[in-house]
């Protein structure tokens, strides 16, 4: 079904590239999780064929994807290794939604367009222990002070996936002369920046989400690159849906693996395979209900917002109404693919029966990979919550 989901030739050539990674990376990733090691050569594979610059636009030097057109690869690149996908999620959806909405100075853009092209990844470095998920709204206890023309930078950043191989971090930090929350674009050769390895978790062990320590660290003036001012009274960042997208992949590859083990394992106690047993068939069929509703959900969610920035692009003024329903749709799908995935992973276990736990088998990584979607923003209470409060709004006009 995913390939009623493709719909131009460049997609189908990059998919073509993908596959050429897909041996090495599934052969690597159950010693990635084993190891809870970062994926360094992986990162570097996938600079080799440019696939780091995908969605930088074209007349920059990169593939110029929209996020449409990335989230097949991307899903893709999740069903090969889930740790490696994610990293790579993370980079693509910055460079994406900076060049998309210009929200720094064209100056800026245009130097750090030569930065990527050249192989380089950031990722935004905003969440913090105290503060919790930044989508709700709390003021980073990371601060920002000018002395003698220059920034100095104290602070510490959870969750910055793909800090082993990040070259830039995009950091958030509180500008107390300003009372304003600003990013800074930080290199990782800078004085005072270093990374606490404290990722240790069960799930996606091989992303690198590490802390990012800040300590007197000294930036020019110019490299306060961003000051957010959402003045529509939404962030419209339709760039997300790579998260998901990710997670789909992983439940991609656990469906295919329940097939074939479906079709293959043959105990003595019946006739043929497994795959003729009524019970096995019915997990198969809701597995593809569920693969399939996830899929129109997110393309479906992934077209609109493209198609709005479009009309945006030819100037449209896009109304809070507009903004709310398409954030909203965003919100929807990266819900409803994370749950479904969970459900998939779930049923291709039952198909698999007991062999599905031992630590060989990669349903049991698939598994543990998944439930790491419920903690990527945003998280499912916000977004029904954000469901209930517009319906409600709505429904007073």
């Amino acid at each position: 079904m995913k390939e009623l989901f493709i719909k131009t030739e460049q997609q189908r050539a990059w998919l073509e590239k993908l596959a050429t990674l897909e041996e090495t990376f599934k052969n690597n990733a159950q010693l990635i999780d084993e190891q809870s090691s970062f994926p360094h050569h992986h990162i570097n594979a996938l600079r080799e064929i440019g696939y780091t610059k995908l969605t930088l636009p074209k007349e920059l030097g990169g593939e110029g994807f929209n996020v449409y057109e990335a989230i097949a690869l991307q899903e893709t690149l999740g069903s090969y290794d889930g740790s490696t996908a994610l990293a790579t999620a993370w980079t693509l959806l910055t460079v994406g939604e900076l060049f998309e909405n210009k929200y720094w100075e064209a100056s800026k853009l245009s130097e750090f367009a030569k930065k990527v092209e050249q192989g380089a990844i950031i990722n935004r470095a905003v969440s913090e222990v105290a503060t919790g998920s930044p989508i709700r709204g709390g003021r980073p206890g990371t601060s920002a002070k000018k002395t003698n023309g220059k920034w100095i930078i104290n602070g510490r950043k959870s969750y910055t996936t793909g800090s082993p191989e990040l070259d830039y971090f995009l950091t958030s930090a509180w500008i107390e002369e300003e009372e304003k929350i600003g990013f800074f674009l930080i290199h990782k050769d800078t004085k005072g920046l270093s990374i606490d390895e404290t990722w240790d978790v069960i799930a996606m062990r091989g992303t690198g989400s590490h802390d990012l320590v800040l300590d007197n660290v000294v930036v020019n003036e110019s490299d306060l690159v961003e000051i957010p001012n959402y003045t529509t009274g939404f962030k419209l960042n339709g760039w997300l849906l790579l998260i998901p997208a990710t997670y789909l992949g992983i439940a991609q590859a656990a469906r295919d693996y329940a097939l074939s083990f479906a079709n293959t394992h043959s105990p003595n106690s019946i006739q043929g395979t497994i795959a003729s047993l009524p019970n096995v068939q019915s997990l198969i069929g809701e597995i593809e209900l569920e693969l399939a509703n996830a899929r129109f959900v997110l393309y479906g969610a992934a077209q609109s917002y493209v198609e709005l920035k479009q009309k945006e692009a030819n100037g449209h003024e896009l109304s809070i109404e507009e903004g709310t329903i398409i954030v909203n749709a965003v919100n929807v799908a990266k819900h409803i693919v994370t749950n479904a995935g969970l459900k998939v992973v779930d049923k291709a276990m039952r198909v698999v029966g007991a062999k599905s736990l031992q630590r060989s088998n990669p349903l049991q990584r698939y598994y543990r990979d998944i439930r790491a979607g419920l903690h990527n923003p945003p998280m499912d209470d916000l977004t029904i919550k954000k469901l209930a409060d517009f319906a409600l709004q709505q429904n007073e006009k």
